[in-house]
């Protein structure tokens, strides 16, 4: 299966910005296995530095952000097991690519996101959502168990508790709700969703790269280390980054009262 060469790119680097555009308009707004292949290299040649992206944008392309994996192709005749395997592996591949980019990561969640799409957009760190966002496991009413990582990301977002009754229960989550529990970081009017997170995937891949990088990699890292082994990779970090030219600049420019011109 091709990308169309009539529709946008699924990926796109621009501005400073990889954009990837993880659903299909084909079959319901699925997740996109094109989107999961050529998204997953573009991002691992950004943790390798042949991408200089600052920031990752990730977009649906018609009415829903992704409304789950495509589960006709799960339905096709065959042996099911290593078919649905073969695209667990695959889905989580971007995902940990995503993860590895260590690039603050910006999602435009407009309509559904459902299954497959809510995993992929519990991995943001600022999601915008609209009025009319609904996110859902999805995962029950096809009798199987989730992928993404939403067993692991939801219960760090919402608390544990909560995280097995919204999963357990297939629980619907509007924009309200999913605003209250963090799920959203801002909600606006469905058709400035687009809009309000490109400016701010703009305005960070503007900034000071390397320590966007570096906190949101510190933000990640947190979960699993004890307080004193932060601590010394929060004063590793904040050291390098004094000498690297954005540290430089950004002292220098505060010291100075002028704005600071990173990347230059």
């Amino acid at each position: 299966m091709t990308h169309d060469e009539h529709l946008p790119p699924l990926v796109e680097d621009k501005a400073g910005v990889l954009s990837i555009t993880v659903s299909t308009s084909r079959a319901g707004g699925s997740l996109s296995p094109e989107a999961v292949s050529d998204g997953t290299v573009a991002l691992k040649e950004l943790a390798r530095g042949e991408r200089t992206s600052g920031a990752i944008l990730l977009l649906g392309s018609g009415p829903n952000f992704c409304a789950g994996g495509n589960v006709k192709v799960f339905a096709d005749p065959g042996d099911r097991p290593p078919r649905t395997r073969k695209a667990a592996d695959d889905f989580h591949d971007f995902i940990s690519a995503l993860v590895e980019a260590r690039r603050p990561i910006v999602a435009a969640i407009r309509g559904w996101a459902a299954g497959a799409g809510m995993s992929v957009a519990l991995h943001a760190d600022i999601a915008i959502g609209g009025t009319s966002t609904r996110l859902r496991p999805a995962y029950r009413g096809i009798g199987l168990s989730p992928d993404g990582g939403l067993t692991w990301t939801l219960p760090r977002v919402v608390g544990d508790a909560r995280a097995r009754r919204i999963i357990l229960t297939d629980e619907i989550i509007d924009s309200d709700e999913a605003l209250t529990l963090g799920l959203l970081a801002r909600v606006v009017e469905d058709d400035e969703v687009h809009a309000a997170a490109s400016a701010i995937a703009a305005d960070l891949a503007a900034g000071p790269r390397d320590a966007l990088s570096a906190t949101r990699g510190l933000l990640s890292d947190s979960a699993t280390s004890s307080l004193s082994d932060h601590l010394a990779a929060e004063a590793r970090s904040i050291s390098r980054l004094a000498g690297l030219p954005d540290g430089i600049e950004g002292v220098d420019a505060f010291v100075a009262k002028r704005p600071a011109q990173f990347g230059r």
